[in-house]
């Protein structure tokens, strides 16, 4: 148990990525919400009457962001659950380390070519497919160890 404290180093590099990763979510749900109100394109007919905008679902601007979005949602969450199981493995720190740190530079990236559409596949894809691959390795690392 003396492993699982904030003073071990892989605890500790855990943590800052989560937290970074973390403050990435914030930061795409706050440019989701700006992009709708400098749009003036709302979801809920209250925050046109507010905000005076127009209910619409398909502009291409706030479409973009909100899929950076939820795949955040679909992806980030997974690593938080599969890097505390990993961890708790004994992994090497400098593996570790820049696993978590390929996840979340690859993230941030992902958000980026995904929001700036000027940048071509296949960035998103590569973007995308690290940090995918990379939770697959730690859950099933994680399994196997633990079996």
């Amino acid at each position: 148990m003396a492993m699982l404290t904030v003073t071990n180093p892989l605890i500790q590099a855990y943590i800052l990525h989560s937290a970074l990763l973390a403050l990435k979510l914030i930061a795409i749900s706050s440019m989701t919400g700006f992009t709708r109100l400098s749009r003036r394109v709302f979801a809920n007919p209250e925050d046109v009457k507010k905000f005076r905008g127009v209910v619409k679902f398909d502009d291409p601007v706030i479409e973009r962001t909100r899929r950076a979005q939820m795949n955040d949602l679909e992806n980030i969450p997974a690593f938080w659950i599969l890097g505390a199981f990993y961890v708790t493995t004994g992994p090497g720190l400098g593996w570790t380390t820049v696993l978590f740190r390929m996840f979340t530079v690859c993230r941030f990236i992902h958000t980026f070519v995904h929001v700036l559409p000027v940048i071509p596949q296949p960035s998103r894809a590569i973007a995308y497919g690290i940090p995918y691959l990379i939770n697959w390795y730690m859950g099933l690392s994680s399994c196997i160890i633990l079996y």
